[in-house]
């Protein structure tokens, strides 16, 4: 079964009912891992402790997930090869496997990743940029640790140490999400170690 991660950014909320028909054509596995979105902004202002900020975080997630299910997705709470575009709940899953550090160098981007890495599968991170953006220009490859604001700061490192294939793309432009979601990387930006695919 083949099949894809996509990380769905709560900056893209205001989108989905135009985003979401466009994930449901896709004929391949494709889980979806939600942002924190406004509920992780709201953790951060009430700034608690690392751990708590976590946990809370990843509520924030779980009930992104479950906004994005009631356009239509299914949804699961299982680490699981999907055979069609379902969205990760992904609380009780992180509380019982506790796979990464709590910091706020670590949000739902890596998350995504070490989803993508649990299951051998590319990672499609949708923003509302246009990719990876580093020293005011958006890069086309990235393969080594750089500074920008656009992913989270674990992100890059644990794609590359992980070996995973990644691409950032702009999930308000419809057009870019149907080429990623069919192999075509060729807009955005491409994250990985391994050189020949770049």
């Amino acid at each position: 079964m083949g099949g894809c991660i996509v990380k769905l950014g709560g900056s893209l909320a205001d989108a989905l009912i135009d985003l979401v028909p466009v994930l449901l054509e896709s004929k391949e596995g494709m889980l979806i891992v939600p942002g924190g979105g406004a509920g992780a902004d709201a953790v951060r202002s009430l700034d608690p402790d690392p751990d708590t900020a976590h946990w809370m975080a990843i509520a924030a997630m779980e009930h992104y997930g479950h906004h994005i299910a009631s356009f239509g997705i299914p949804s699961v709470d299982r680490l699981i090869r999907v055979d069609q575009p379902s969205v990760l709940l992904p609380y009780c899953l992180l509380r019982n496997e506790d796979p990464l550090p709590h910091s706020w160098d670590i949000t739902s981007d890596t998350i995504a990743a070490w989803v993508a890495w649990r299951l051998n599968l590319p990672l499609i991170i949708l923003k509302s940029v246009d990719g990876v953006i580093s020293s005011g220009r958006v890069l086309s490859q990235v393969y080594e640790p750089l500074e920008t604001d656009t992913v989270d700061p674990a992100l890059i490192p644990y794609i590359l140490q992980k070996g995973l294939y990644a691409t950032v793309q702009n999930g308000r432009k419809n057009e870019c999400v149907r080429r990623a979601l069919s192999g075509d990387y060729s807009q955005g930006t491409c994250i990985t170690s391994r050189t020949e695919e770049l």
